[in-house]
Formats: C-alpha cells, structure tokens, sequence
C-alpha cells in the first residue's frame, strides 16, 4: 500500500447542520464476540471499554452496540425480556454507563441497537398478556386455530406464514389455549403495533434511554411492524422471505408510525442518529424512509445486495457475475441521489464476512479485502465497519452440527437431521459474522482466557491485530487511510456519484464531486489482469489531471531516487490493473504535485 497525505487537506471537513454522520463512520461492536473482561468466555461492556483507545485510534466516530439488554438470549440479545435493564452476561447498568462516558470523553458517539417488532416472551408485557382476560392481551397477537381445526395440531395456525427462521409463525401456548404470533424464533412474541398503549410504551422507553445520553438507535427489522388488518393467508413463498411476507412486509400503516416515533422521540432529542432495517426495501421504498422532509430515519440499512445469488435460499448460494454486485450498489446510489442517505455496509452480526462472501480469500486475502472495501466506502452515505472488517477476518469453522450457536443455524441442522454440515450453511450461516474478535494469535484470539463461546477461526493465527498494527502495508492500515479521506475531503461527504464505464463489468469506476473537491475510484474486482478502458463519452474524465491518493498494491508508485521521477511514474487511470487492485485519485492542479509518502 501507498498513499499520499499530501494530497488532502490537514483540517476535518464538518459538513452543514452539525450532521456528523454525513462524514462519520460507525464501528458495529457485537459485545458478546468483542472483548471478554472477566474470563468467562463471553464478551462484555468492560470489555469493550478495554478496547476503546484501539477504535479511537481507527478513527471511527460512533460505536454501534449491539443488544446488551436483559435477555434470555435465545437470538443473542434480540429477544429482549427487560428494554431498561443490562443483562448480568455483559455487566450492569452501572458498567454501560461508565462505557457511554468513556465514549463520549474520546469524542466518539454510543448507538443502541433497539428491536421494537418484538419482545422475549420471558418479558413482563407478553407474560401479563397470556392470559385471555389481561389489559395487555392485545399487546400481542393473540388468535385461536382455524376453524375446525384442533388447536394446537399442525395445520391450525390461524394463517398459513412461515417465520423468518423457518417454519410456522405461530406458538400455541397451552395456557392461553391460543397461538401467538412471532415472524423470528418463538420465543420472539411481534408487538401489536396497532394497539396505542404499546406504541407509547415504546417510545417511553426510547426516551428512556436518550434522556440518558445515548446518540442515538439502529432499529432492527422495523419494516414488518405493520400487518394487514386480518392477517390473512400469503402467497406462495418466496426466497428469502417466507409465505405472507407481503402481508406483514411494508403494512399500511408502517409510516405513519414512523412518524408518530420521530415526533415523539427523535424530535425531542435533537442530533440524534436513527437508522432503521428493512429486508424488504427497494431503492425506491427507502426514500420513503430516509428522506429527511418524511421524518422519519437518517438511512436505512437495506439487504438487496446481500441477498443476491441467493435465489435458491440463504443457504443455497451461488457465484456472483462480474459486476452484479456494484450494479445494485450503483442503483441504490442512483436512486437515493440527493434526496435520500445511504448506509453503506458488507458486513454485520447477520452476514458472512466479505471477504469469503465476495472476495478470494485463498489467492488474494489482501488485495480482495482492500478492493472491497475502497468499492463500498467511498460512496454516498455514511460507512459501517463491522468489527474484525478492518483487518480482513474470515469466516468460521464449521464442521459439525455443534459448532454452531445461532438459533437460525442450528433450527436448520435440527430439520435436516445430519451431522454433516452442508457447505452453503457453513459458508452463509449467521456465525461467521460472530466468532471472537481476533486480537492476537494466542489460543483464544486475545479475546478471552478460556474457552470462548463459540469457537475462533483457525484464520486467527495470522490476521488479528497485533499483527496488522504498527504494519503499514496491512488492511487495518488500509482502512485507517480510507477513513482519513472520508473525513477530511468534502466530495465524499458532500459530492455527487457517478458511475463510470470502464468497458468491463470487472472494473468498477465511480466519481465524488463537489466544488473544489474531485475523486475517482477506479477498483477491479476479480481475479484477473484488466485494463480501463473508457468510452469516448468518459475519455473527457479519463484526461483530468487525476493524482493517486491511495492504491492498495505495493506498485501503485514505482521507486527511484528522483522525486519527480516518481510523480510522472505513477499510475494512470487507464494503466492496466492488477486482480483486485483499487486505486483513488484526487483531480488536483499540474503545481500541486509532490513526492508520494508510505503509509503510515
């Protein structure tokens, strides 16, 4: 790697109307594989007040902490039992307080990941509603069996949906003498968002916690909180949702609650950051969400790039076609242009890890990991790193049933009956995104003293931190340069995009510009030699007096002794490429020109 400081502005760039986002990254920290501070095996909030000084280092402007609320855990924290207190498997309340000042006292910001859909059926609401004559009954969804049919019998589910994490969306509880509905696990009851009482609770509690000095929620799968009136029986099914997504996807009252929360929360605690997730959304329905006139989210975390290939199921993945991916990239950019915010991702707690997902880990771990990561980061929208992203970490190690902790996952081994694992679960499955942060090469990752919860990648003993550190031709370096041009030049916070043919599907070109502020990333994103060529429309673009800021090759700048030799030796837009090589040019003026530094 290469690049050259001397190209961008010393000053941070702070975008218009104390926006941080719009030129901030955000850190997911999944807590329970983060930093285990008592040797128990499971990660925890001292934990990751531990490893704060190493986020600030990366330079990240807010964490984004996954559930640590009381939970039975029966999905890792998204089935919470109590919204205002800390579960005792990650510390107290008096530990998340102490980490949220930490935060704030290294300038960072503290994001809470909040799940409203539903709730642990081990929580006090949904215990007080089993029973048919409580006041909180219609808290949730609460219906009998079909008629003529013997409740509790498969077949007499009040309506024909499948849950996301397969089979029925309805429990029968014995004591109601009724089924309850729950579109994730069954111990995950879905509010019934339709009921005043519940909606006021709920924002309650998220004023709660913003009272408190939380900066703000991602709001998990909160675009099926609204059904249709009825709950009628769905359609057929279709990958990856189950039947009657279309009747509990997108219902006809999901905005109007959306907005009934920004009025009653968000727009009583001014900068708050708000991203909500929505499987469904298409570029189109996410304006829908993320523009700011409709008050309703900053962004929206949205899954269609992450789903293709997967026609055939989650668990059915196939290869990807050259440039299928940046194609939905480049139209969810398109789309949202102005008016919308886009949340750029590859990685998170639900998501294999890119760089098995759509890289080549084998022949290029480095190159693709640093293509991948200069594609996505410099678009429009506000970048998320998951932990472990930043310094190239890899799946699991899945090879029987009893590897796997993830309800999804071990639900699928159960209904297939075998031990053996097949290889698109291995490779697709939930737990790849949530092994042990990789913090050195010791037994168990630098994480934990013992045994961690779930096991850590035989990868660990060459990628994790104490390796990549003070290594300035590493990823986590890599990285630490991207995040520096996010933050210090205004074309990647306040440009426009726009897609560039290169006469390849392979190569993916784009341009940021802003007054005074002009980039090009050019990335090839295969594992073959290819050269830009640019159409006679873009050749005006190709001839801009472009200089290279960053390359992730060690031959983006060819050596010699004379400085000026290096400058006319560098790269051009239209040099052939290497397998997975990125490059980011800045348009600068012909007295501008200096000599190239390493990395730092």
């Amino acid at each position: 790697m290469r690049f050259n400081t001397a190209l961008i502005p010393s000053q941070r760039y702070e975008p218009p109307g104390g926006q941080w986002w719009l030129s901030g990254i955000v850190y997911q920290v999944y807590p329970r594989s983060f930093q285990d501070s008592d040797s128990d095996g499971v990660g925890d909030l001292r934990g990751v007040r531990s490893r704060l000084d190493y986020l600030q280092r990366l330079g990240v402007d807010a964490i984004w902490l996954s559930p640590v609320y009381a939970s039975p855990q029966e999905d890792n924290g998204y089935d919470i039992s109590d919204y205002r207190a800390i579960d005792p498997l990650f510390g107290t309340m008096e530990d998340f307080i102490a980490l949220l000042d930490d935060v704030h006292a290294r300038g960072m910001r503290l994001i809470m990941d909040l799940v409203v859909n539903h709730t642990s059926t081990q929580h006090e609401w949904f215990r007080e509603s089993r029973s048919p004559s409580s006041p909180k009954r219609d808290w949730y969804y609460w219906r009998p069996a079909r008629p003529g049919h013997c409740p509790g019998a498969p077949g007499s589910e009040p309506n024909n949906w499948e849950s996301f994490f397969s089979g029925p969306a309805w429990c029968f509880d014995e004591e109601s003498s009724e089924y309850y509905l729950h579109l994730f696990a069954p111990g995950q009851a879905d509010l019934n968002w339709e009921n005043p009482r519940v909606r006021r609770a709920v924002y309650d509690m998220m004023n709660w916690w913003l009272d408190r000095g939380v900066d703000g929620f991602r709001v998990d799968a909160i675009d099926v909180i609204s059904k249709q009136p009825g709950l009628p029986d769905g359609g057929p099914a279709r990958a990856p949702f189950g039947i009657g997504h279309e009747c509990f996807a997108d219902g006809p009252r999901l905005h109007e609650f959306l907005q009934e929360m920004y009025e009653r929360t968000f727009a009583h605690h001014p900068g708050s950051f708000t991203v909500g997730e929505a499987s469904n959304a298409s570029p189109e329905t996410a304006l829908l969400f993320c523009d700011p006139e409709r008050r309703e989210f900053n962004m929206l975390i949205q899954f269609e790039h992450v789903n293709i290939g997967l026609e055939n199921g989650k668990f059915s993945p196939r290869h990807l076609a050259p440039g299928e991916l940046v194609d939905v990239l480049t139209r969810w950019q398109d789309t949202l242009g102005t008016r919308g915010w886009n949340a750029l991702y590859l990685e998170n707690h639900d998501q294999p890890r890119s760089v098995s997902r759509f890289g080549d880990p084998s022949c290029y771990w480095y190159e693709s990991a640093t293509a991948l990561a200069t594609a996505y980061f410099l678009q429009g929208g506000t970048p998320f790193i998951y932990q472990g992203q930043e310094i190239g970490m890899l799946g699991g190690d899945f090879t029987t049933a009893a590897d796997f902790r993830d309800v999804e996952s071990v639900s699928y081994m159960e209904r297939l009956g075998a031990d053996e694992v097949p290889e698109g679960l291995a490779a697709m499955s939930r737990d790849n995104g949530r092994t042990p942060m990789q913090w050195d090469s010791s037994p168990a990752a630098g994480f934990s003293k013992t045994v961690p919860w779930i096991g850590v990648p035989a990868s660990a003993k060459h990628i994790n931190v104490a390796a990549q550190a003070e290594d300035p031709q590493s990823i986590l370096s890599y990285y630490r340069a991207l995040i520096r041009a996010r933050h210090v030049i205004p074309a990647l916070t306040d440009g426009t995009f726009t897609r560039v043919d290169a006469s390849t599907p392979a190569i993916f070109v784009y341009r940021r510009s802003a007054p005074g502020s002009d980039v090009l990333v050019i990335v090839n994103l295969s594992g073959q030699h290819h050269a830009p060529l640019f159409s006679s429309e873009d050749e005006a673009v190709a001839s801009l007096p472009w200089r290279l800021y960053l390359g992730n090759t060690d031959t983006s700048f060819v050596k010699t002794d004379d400085a000026v030799d290096r400058i006319q030796s560098e790269p051009t837009v239209t040099t052939p490429m290497r397998p997975w090589e990125a490059r980011v040019y800045l348009l600068t003026n012909e007295e501008d020109k200096v000599p190239p530094e390493a990395a730092p």
